[in-house]
This record gives C-alpha cells, sequence and structure tokens, in this order.
C-alpha cells in the first residue's frame, strides 16, 4: 500500500522528464514496465498512481452508474487523459506535452504526496488553490470531520 507523503521542487527538463522523488520511489514498484499511471487530476494538477492504486481507482469507476451522463463524461475526462509510464534507471518519468499542458506545468514541478497518490502541480497553481479559500486550515477540517472523529 503506498503512502505518499510530503512535497518536492523539481526542474522539467526540455524532453519534460521529471525525477521522481527517492521518498516516492520507495512506494512505487520496480518490476513492472509500467509502474505508473498518470492522468488528468482535480483543482489543475495531475494524479500519478502506483499501478496497483490506479486499479483500486479503476474498480472504483467501474462501480460507479454508468447511466447517468456526469458519470460517463467524469470517466471519459479521467480515462482519456491517462498515460501509463515506467521510470528509467535515474528515477525520471517523461510526462507527454499533452498533460504537462494540461496542468500549466512548464520548467518545475511541484510533487504533493496525498497518501495512495501524489499530485504534479505547477507552484504557482498550487499556490493559488491553497490560498483560494476564505476559511483556515481548522475551519475546513472542521467542516470535513465529525466532531466525535479525531485526526
Amino acid at each position: 500500500m503506498a503512502n505518499f507523503m510530503g512535497s518536492f521542487s523539481h526542474a522539467v527538463d526540455h524532453k519534460g522528464r521529471v525525477n521522481v522523488p527517492t521518498k516516492f520511489r520507495n512506494d512505487i514498484p520496480t518490476d513492472t514496465d509500467d509502474a505508473l499511471v498518470v492522468t488528468r487530476g482535480l483543482d489543475g494538477c495531475l494524479f500519478a498512481y502506483p499501478l496497483d492504486e490506479w486499479k483500486k481507482v479503476e474498480d472504483r469507476l467501474r462501480s460507479l452508474p454508468i447511466t447517468k451522463q456526469k458519470t460517463r463524461q467524469f470517466i471519459r475526462m479521467m480515462t482519456s487523459q491517462a498515460t501509463s509510464m515506467r521510470m528509467d534507471k535515474q528515477g525520471r518519468m517523461a510526462l507527454p506535452k499533452s498533460l504537462l499542458d494540461l496542468a500549466r506545468i512548464e520548467n518545475e514541478v511541484l510533487m504533493v504526496g496525498t497518501l495512495d497518490h501524489f499530485e504534479l502541480w505547477c507552484p504557482e497553481e498550487f499556490e493559488r488553490c491553497l490560498n483560494d479559500t476564505d476559511q483556515t486550515y481548522e475551519e475546513v477540517a472542521e467542516s470535513i470531520f465529525d466532531n466525535d472523529l479525531a485526526v
């Protein structure tokens, strides 16, 4: 089970390659050609899933009612952008230009661990996303957790 935590900033080279942080590589199996699935995320980022975690996402998507138009639209939007990839011997992955453009990632990428996957952000977009609220961290926490649930 993956456990991605922390955030790391890396350069993006002219071929779209980025170094995957060593801390993240420890949760990515290297015994397969397609170690990661990278796809369109939410809030303007990309999601990167180890293959075993991606299979869980696929299972959840398959369980959604395809009779609902929004479900079909979401599945299409997420899976049409999904790309299987592997890391090279230097621990880099080559991101397609279409995904880099989608997330507005140019010369630098911020990789943020989010437990079962990690997100790839344009650093400026990440800051905007964090600051795009009128609530404090504590207010957001209170709004999503029951009173009896402690973090």
